[in-house]
């Protein structure tokens, strides 16, 4: 399923369960490993440096990573932890049909190099044939459908998902796709560094077509179609921060008056292969790209046409195939556009795969033996503290009137929480795993997953039990349409909890991301829709101007941020996710006061309670990153780099300043008048 950029459904914030309220044991500790910091360092001059220099110290880059931080530290131990459980089941003979014979032959599968290299490019030479066949541009866009269905990359994204405007009920909707570099500026942006990109894609593509069976003046021609094609898409399409406008991103229609306003394509066509009888309305996310691509079906010629679907089905399918396409697609992909330097040996890819495929399956297993029901009882608890803290925070609001005030009280009361797993899990029995070749596998899952979005969701209501991350997930999510916030099971450990620390780091590190995603709520996005997740405007117009007023400073503080030294950060798109960077904080902090007002915590380790807190936050962003990488997630990502979730937040938050007695002659000084003040 394909998620919207307005929905907050967060990356990289995480989260974990504390022991809220918990008795205070002599035993306790202060949960700060000394050996992360980096005493020689100010707190006033570089924070991060001073909270993570030991750990960024200790623990350089490998060549198969482009960015690894504390949260990359703990997704490795849980692939350990499912690597044990599906090398375990696909060591065994098991039952046809059967849940471990789908896990197991599928790793198997992923697993066999000599397969894979033998079979070579023969599993995609059916729609190479296929595509070859096309004679007219009437047959590009309904064998380009059929394709989609099988994860073959097309000119559109569609899904099936929550009507924002009425988010009881799901919409089919389409939006723009078609690029394969993901944001359009790779395409448009004419600085160096963009360039070189540019340059290294084309080269790509025509090494991509040769190891498909072209020889080099056809892989040169089809490249240059690609291209062409790829950039008229992109310059229509909507930006990485564009896409954050939920209005802008919504334009809801009868199906008449979609085929009307996007006439030249036979919709008829492209709705029944989809499935989608009978369809009434649905919404365009992004218009203007979807009519430039109805331009280009109807004015490209064919042959160009099918070089770009040629493209579309070896880009999509580079990965399951042989040794020496797998390479080319990591050496641009992974090397150029990350700086990695090496692969992941086959058995991380291997349990990435079936992670992806049979992920509920996989982590109905790992939270039966890796997740314990005393945790989910803890998170459970430690939310509901959390949402009086906030609610304390907003009635203290000088800002905001007493109407808005209300509104936002219902909405936070509201809040539907999901912690550890889902009740119920998927039923995968209508999917085939067989051992003809990686690539079916996957087209397969593929058209499983379509048609079990179609049964479960067209002219469905929408299931707010329906999880969008699998339980061992390392991460967090809040999602607007259905005002829930969910917890999975794989981040609920150690170093964003630890059963032995007290509520100073626990509240400083699990607290702070239970508050960011409770934030996420009323960021700006997120406070755009109600308590029953409608698009609905439930503030006065005074407020709502003196939200924008107030989040513009975030907005220019990150956005004069330099992370390379010809690249600012992007205050805009990152708006979001500052936000509940900073509003997770001031929750937390206040959460953490209130816990231990009757129990005053001591100095532990050295450090005051306070400034264990803000170490512990500090801990969970440490990381070392590639320059490459800073560059792609800058244009990309919603987030702000690991550096600047600390030296960015904290000198927004007036505690910290106490903790730490931070001057106006510190460099990370920001005057009080100048400061983020929202919840």
């Amino acid at each position: 399923m394909r998620t919207k950029h307005y929905l907050p459904i967060v990356t990289l914030a995480l989260t974990t369960l504390a022991g809220c309220n918990m008795k205070k044991e002599a035993t306790m500790t202060s949960g700060i490993d000394l050996a992360n910091l980096d005493t020689t360092a100010l707190p006033g001059v570089d924070f991060y440096q001073y909270a993570c220099g030991g750990w960024v110290k200790n623990h350089p880059l490998t060549a198969e990573y482009a960015r690894f931080g504390s949260f990359d530290e703990l997704a490795e131990n849980n692939r350990k932890q499912m690597q044990t459980l599906i090398t375990e089941i696909a060591s065994k003979q098991n039952a046809p049909g059967s849940i471990e014979q789908k896990i197991g032959d599928l790793y198997n599968i992923v697993m066999d190099s000599v397969k894979l290299n033998a079979d070579g490019i023969e599993p995609i030479k059916g729609e190479l044939a296929q595509i070859a066949a096309i004679q007219d541009k009437s047959e590009i866009f309904p064998l380009m459908t059929r394709l989609g269905l099988k994860g073959i990359g097309s000119y559109f994204n569609e899904y099936i998902g929550a009507d924002m405007m009425d988010s009881e009920v799901n919409l089919f909707q389409i939006g723009q796709g078609g690029i394969s570099l993901g944001e359009k500026e790779y395409y448009i942006d004419d600085d160096e560094a963009t360039k070189q990109i540019r340059d290294k894609y084309k080269a790509h593509i025509v090494k991509m077509f040769q190891l498909a069976g072209f020889d080099e003046a056809a892989a040169q021609k089809k490249m240059e179609a690609v291209l062409a094609i790829e950039t008229r898409i992109a310059k229509a399409s909507y930006s990485a921060v564009e896409q954050r406008n939920p209005a802008a991103n919504y334009h809801k229609m009868t199906v008449d008056e979609f085929k009307k306003e996007y006439a030249g394509i036979d919709w008829d066509t492209y709705f029944t292969t989809l499935g989608l009888t009978g369809l009434k309305e649905l919404s365009v996310d992004q218009p203007e790209p979807i009519k430039e691509v109805i331009a280009i079906i109807n004015t490209v010629p064919v042959e160009d046409q099918k070089a770009y679907m040629e493209w579309k089905l070896i880009d999509s399918a580079a990965g399951c195939l042989s040794d020496a396409l797998v390479e080319q697609n990591f050496d641009f992909y992974g090397r150029t556009m990350s700086g990695k330097q090496e692969q992941s040996p086959r058995w991380k890819r291997a349990v990435s795969t079936v992670n992806g495929i049979l992920g509920e399956a996989v982590g109905q297993m790992y939270v039966k033996k890796f997740f314990s029901p005393e945790a989910k009882e803890r998170m459970v608890n430690l939310v509901k503290n959390l949402q009086t803290a906030l609610k304390e925070r907003i009635l203290a609001q000088e800002w905001m009137s007493d109407t808005t005030k209300a509104k936002a009280i219902e909405k936070l009361n509201a809040f539907y929480v999901k912690v550890g797993y889902p009740d119920k899990w998927r039923d995968y029995s209508g999917l085939e795993i067989k051992n003809d070749s990686y690539w079916e596998n996957v087209k397969r899952a593929s058209e499983f997953g379509w048609k079990l979005m179609v049964e479960e969701k067209y002219n469905k209501p929408v299931d707010k039990d329906e999880w969008y991350m699998t339980p061992q997930t390392v991460n967090a999510y809040y999602n607007p349409t259905t005002n829930e916030i969910c917890f999975p099971a794989g981040i609920l450990q150690y170093p964003f909890f630890d059963m032995q620390a007290d509520d100073a780091f626990n509240y400083g590190a699990i607290g702070v991301v239970i508050g960011h995603e409770m934030t996420h709520g009323f960021d700006d996005q997120g406070r755009q829709f109600d308590k029953d997740g409608n698009f609905s405007n439930w503030w006065t117009e005074k407020d709502a101007e003196d939200f924008k007023t107030r989040s513009q400073v975030m907005v220019d503080f990150f956005g004069n941020i330099n992370v390379l030294p010809d690249l600012k950060a992007n205050g805009e798109l990152t708006l979001g996710e500052n936000l509940a960077d900073h509003g997770g904080l001031m929750v937390s902090y206040q959460a953490f006061k209130n816990a231990t007002q009757d129990a005053p915590l001591g100095v532990v380790d050295g450090f005051t309670p306070e400034q264990r807190f803000f170490l512990a936050y500090a801990s969970v962003w440490a990381g070392n990153i590639r320059d490459e990488e800073i560059r792609n997630l800058t244009k990309s990502d919603p987030h702000s780099l690991g550096r600047w979730r600390v030296n960015g937040a904290l000198p927004h938050i007036d505690a910290w300043y106490e903790a730490f007695g931070i001057t106006e002659n510190d460099p990370l000084f920001v005057p009080k008048d100048k400061r983020v003040t929202i919840w």
